[in-house]
This record gives structure tokens, C-alpha cells and sequence, in this order.
């Protein structure tokens, strides 16, 4: 899986999903899961970053001609943007593994 292609599932979800042989189909936990991490918990907004619609017009190539939510470009959750404010809002999400 590469979390990119699946932005409206939500990532307690994804974090979830596994391979025939019971490994995790995301390969960054997988990755860790072979160095004997756990996943613990999933962080919905791990990261989160803000502009005016017209920088994230320019960052992603896209037009946001209205508010609501978009797909962007490899992006692992929907871009949120707010016209009347000038501002769009992306929320990463992330997975935090424990190691032993």
C-alpha cells in the first residue's frame, strides 16, 4: 500500500490493513515490524501545515476554486480550504510504532 493512494480512508484504518502472511500491507510499517515494532496508536494530525489558497495553489499545481475538501498530490489526507479566510489546512496523519 502506499498510503498516497488511499487519502479519504481515514489512518486507523490503513494502519490496519495486512498482507496474506498477517505483515502490515503498508510497507513503512511493515519495515518497522521487521525490526520488532508494534504499531501503538495512529496520529491523525501528526503534522500540520497552513497557507493562503494561492500558496497552495502554487505547491500543488491545482485550482481551488471553492471551500471544501481536496485531493492533493501525493497527499496522505484532504487539503481543507476555507475561501472566505484565504487559508487551506493540511492535516498529516502518521502511525506511532513501538520498538523493543
Amino acid at each position: 500500500m502506499r498510503r498516497a493512494r488511499y487519502p479519504l480512508t481515514p489512518i486507523e484504518t490503513c494502519m490496519r490493513w495486512t498482507r496474506e502472511d498477517g505483515s502490515a500491507l503498508d510497507p513503512w510499517i511493515r519495515t518497522h515490524q521487521r525490526l520488532g515494532a508494534t504499531p501503538v496508536s495512529a496520529a491523525p494530525a501528526s503534522q500540520v501545515m497552513t497557507g493562503t489558497v494561492a500558496e497552495w495553489e502554487r505547491w500543488t499545481g491545482l485550482g481551488f476554486p471553492e471551500t471544501g475538501d481536496y485531493v492533493i498530490p501525493e497527499g496522505l489526507a484532504l487539503l481543507r480550504i476555507d475561501r472566505a479566510s484565504d487559508e487551506g489546512v493540511y492535516r498529516e496523519p502518521s502511525v506511532w510504532m513501538r520498538h523493543r
